[in-house]
């Protein structure tokens, strides 16, 4: 029996391979894991895991995850620190994933308006690598803009999509908001009805980003919540994913009953007591 890791090439793949693999678990119903590293030891933890399941997995570094990547020593002024971490652990990625066998997608998380020095940061460092190796150093990036106004968000987004695009660099959208908090992004307090993004917010984002590249995807809300709360205080409704397909298929006349690449953020319920 082939397995799924056995259908890409060992190490961080860019490009048509990552647009292979997710529309395979689109396709085949299923999900690819993201992990949040920050640091060495939990990248090989990860990979170690990937190869003994045979499957590609996603390794992401966040904001925070790549300031404590780079250590305390160093300001974060201007996003420094973030940046650098982000850079080194990207290395260390690309340096082990091959050891280990692994396909890796390279994915950096939540980068908020406020923060956008560090996105911009690393595509400075994908430049560079894609100018010595042809290929960038991430496979891909998220902007989460969601806190804006959606005409922003996608005015934003497809900026960054055009600088993107000529190096095979897929992105990552957020519409409507994800609950809880993560890595300093606190949406505990949120009204409810703003967990659930807009059929009209998706159409809107997937006209205007098609036609500068289909390398994206998109995180939409049905209730999901990043961090710890009680099973049964979220009310997830993965449903809404399938009629926001519907929604683009209707509208759009596309052939594809699935055109859009969705990303689920967040858990479905914990307590601090069940993961001691």
């Amino acid at each position: 029996m082939t397995r799924l890791g056995d259908l890409f090439p060992a190490g961080v793949i860019t490009g048509q391979h990552v647009i292979r693999l997710y529309r395979i678990a689109q396709e085949m119903e299923f999900a690819i894991p993201a992990v949040n590293c920050t640091s060495s030891s939990v990248v090989n933890a990860v990979l170690e895991a990937a190869r003994d399941a045979g499957s590609p997995v996603i390794v992401q570094i966040s904001h925070g995850g790549a300031q404590f990547f780079a250590g305390k020593g160093i300001s974060n002024k201007d996003e420094k620190a973030s940046v650098a971490g982000s850079v080194a652990g990207a290395l260390h990625v690309r340096a082990m994933a091959e050891h280990y066998g692994v396909p890796v997608v390279l994915h950096s998380d939540h980068c908020a308006k406020k923060i956008l020095k560090w996105f911009d940061g690393m595509l400075e460092a994908d430049k560079a690598y894609f100018k010595q190796h042809g290929e960038p150093l991430f496979s891909s990036h998220m902007l989460d803009l969601s806190e804006e106004p959606i005409d922003e968000n996608i005015a934003i987004c497809k900026k960054y999509l055009s600088v993107m695009k000529p190096m095979n660099l897929l992105l990552e959208l957020e519409l409507g908001i994800t609950g809880g908090e993560e890595d300093g992004v606190d949406n505990t307090g949120v009204d409810n009805a703003s967990l659930y993004s807009q059929p009209e917010d998706i159409l809107k984002a997937y006209k205007e980003l098609t036609p500068i590249s289909s390398w994206f995807t998109i995180a939409a809300a049905f209730g999901n919540v990043h961090g710890v709360y009680k099973a049964g205080n979220v009310k997830l409704h993965p449903e809404l994913l399938g009629k926001f397909q519907a929604h683009v298929v209707k509208e759009t006349g596309v052939k594809s009953k699935k055109p859009v690449l969705f990303v689920f953020h967040g858990g479905s319920g914990s307590t601090k007591e069940e993961e001691s």
